[in-house]
């Protein structure tokens, strides 16, 4: 990528350590993983990363945790750079979010013989709804959900084990989670179409200013059109994300 901010020269800003500070979430795996062999991150939080550290010609450190409610909040704490999140209201005091860069399916799952076969039908007195603590779709659905309780998981990743072993009604969660899951746990289905979608974001700490959270828009807008996003997603065999549309 080519100099976005011209001549201001944002490096001291957003890397006073020396070294560019990411928080990476692996509860999403459409965004990051691990590699099995020797547990290194990969995926395209991580491309995103990469480059943007480059781009200032600085170290990259990943900071990696397995749920977005601690990535969020390691950010807010001035604990790590930058991070990779999903726009949401809840989470807009003390980080600036570009707009996103990938948007992500939230679907449901049932089991086959649920009476549920619509998004709608979920929120009903008595149903539980399963969720990863501190997610995007827990934030979404706590606020739009009247009726059906909402139950916890610990994480994204714990989700439908949580919600198999205490034979609750719904799991909702990242469409492609869910998917994998259903070979672990034959006898489910998702419910067709999706309940919300996942705008995934780059965003940093407030106190940085809005000239480094234009700085960071601007990065995120190159790497939608320069075609860096489409090309990591394909990279990583990604399914159930699309490239979100230029700010």
């Amino acid at each position: 990528m080519k100099d976005p901010h011209i001549a201001l020269d944002l490096t001291p800003i957003f890397a006073p350590t020396g070294r560019l500070r990411a928080s990476i979430n692996l509860g999403n795996p459409i965004l990051a993983n691990k590699m099995p062999q020797t547990g290194e991150p990969f995926g395209l939080s991580v491309d995103l990363a990469s480059s943007f550290a480059d781009l200032l010609n600085v170290e990259l450190e990943l900071v990696v945790f397995d749920t977005a409610k601690a990535s969020v909040e390691t950010v807010r704490a001035e604990q790590a750079d930058i991070g990779f999140f999903a726009i949401d209201p809840d989470r807009s005091d003390g980080i600036l979010f570009t707009a996103p860069y990938v948007l992500i399916e939230g679907c449901y799952m049932v089991k086959n013989d649920s009476p549920l076969h619509l998004n709608d039908e979920v929120d009903q007195v008595g149903l539980h709804v399963t969720v990863g603590k501190g997610s995007a779709y827990d934030l979404y659905l706590s606020r739009v959900l009247k009726r059906a309780k909402i139950e916890r998981a610990p994480s994204s990743q714990t989700v439908t084990d949580v919600f198999v072993e205490n034979h609750f009604d719904v799991a909702a969660g990242v469409k492609q989670q869910l998917e994998a899951d259903q070979k672990r746990f034959p006898g489910h289905r998702l419910l067709p179409g999706r309940f919300m979608v996942i705008q995934q974001a780059m965003g940093t700490f407030a106190s940085k200013g809005r000239v480094a959270a234009d700085f960071l828009s601007a990065f995120v807008e190159y790497q939608k059109s320069s075609g860096f996003v489409s090309r990591s997603i394909e990279k990583h065999n990604v399914q159930g994300a699309s490239v979100a549309p230029g700010a």
